[in-house]
């Protein structure tokens, strides 16, 4: 979401007009009327891509290894970037990384590491590049499937934030995560990039009360 808290994503379908909505009610409740006269979220509209993916992908709910541990893993690289970079190196990273086959990433050796960090296209970070296929063989190791342990963390439904203010960066519930994660072997992964990883994939819904896609 917004700075956090994956280049070719979907265009915005063409939309209905809306009824224009007044400055003061839009303010008070947080969103903002986008290019289509929609109410989004505020941090969705200083691009296209944000539309999209705020529009079509965050907060969905995923459920699959495969779609998880993509997640899992651009969460952990967009950490201190702004999440717009990593969301326009998407497909770049999907190619670098096996379109993050879990069992494939895990057999990534030395030479892959290598070359991943001659890879323009992705986030040239050894730490990160290092952490993803250890996640990759941490997951592996799971007697569980991965998506059964992630959601088995999905919290309590909470009432909808009104304004960005009323987001966290973390939660207890991540925080248990991140724990977890840790005990497992997976590593890179505190309890914002936990929570992070939650508000995409849909374990909590924090689209604001009053934006067009909630």
């Amino acid at each position: 979401m917004g700075d956090r808290s994956v280049e070719t994503v979907p265009a915005v379908p063409a939309v209905p007009a809306v009824p224009a909505v007044s400055a003061v009610s839009a303010v008070s409740s947080g969103v903002v009327a986008g290019p289509d006269g929609r109410l989004r979220c505020p941090w969705a509209l200083s691009t296209p891509e944000y539309i999209a993916y705020h529009d079509h992908e965050w907060g969905r709910p995923v459920r699959d290894t495969v779609g998880l541990f993509e997640h899992l893993s651009l969460e952990a690289f967009q950490s201190g970037l702004s999440w717009l970079t990593v969301l326009r190196k998407r497909d770049a990273f999907r190619a670098a990384f096996a379109g993050f086959e879990p069992v494939l990433v895990a057999a990534f050796g030395p030479t892959d590491v290598e070359r991943l960090m001659m890879d323009a296209g992705i986030v040239r970070n050894r730490r990160k590049i290092a952490a993803t296929v250890t996640n990759a063989r941490a997951l592996l190791a799971l007697e569980i499937p991965f998506g059964e342990l992630v959601w088995s963390f999905r919290p309590a439904v909470a009432p909808a934030p009104v304004v960005i203010g009323d987001l966290p960066a973390s939660t207890p519930a991540s925080v248990a995560l991140a724990k977890e994660l840790k005990r497992r072997g997976f590593i890179f992964v505190g309890p914002t990039t936990a929570y992070a990883l939650m508000q995409a994939c849909g374990l909590v819904n924090d689209h604001l009360a009053a934006c067009v896609v909630r």
